[in-house]
């Protein structure tokens, strides 16, 4: 079974904080996220003012039901209120090869 990456891009909302987003994504990573069936990475990226989050599971159905998980935790919401919503663009790739 290939390992699924899932990419999401977006900018932050205005005004918001780049130290308190950074401090919600750890919370959210160290509470939550991390403890997912099937986790294996979380990476921030940032290009100028685009941001990228890139977290690796070991499948699909682990990707997705985490995904569905986080939508009911209050970590989530709080990581969510430094995020302008209509930014967001959610893409899930299953690696084909891997170097």
């Amino acid at each position: 079974m290939s390992n699924v990456v899932m990419f999401i891009s977006f900018n932050l909302a205005d005004g918001a904080s780049e130290q308190e987003f950074l401090l919600a994504s750890e919370k959210l990573h160290s509470e939550f996220i991390s403890k997912q069936k099937g986790f294996i990475s979380w990476k921030q990226l940032i290009e100028g003012g685009l941001w990228a989050d890139l977290l690796t599971w070991e499948s699909m159905d682990d990707a997705n039901n985490a995904f569905e998980a986080s939508g009911t935790s209050a970590l989530t919401r709080e990581f969510f209120s430094f995020i302008d919503e209509k930014s967001v663009k959610t893409h899930l790739f299953t690696v084909k090869k891997e170097f």
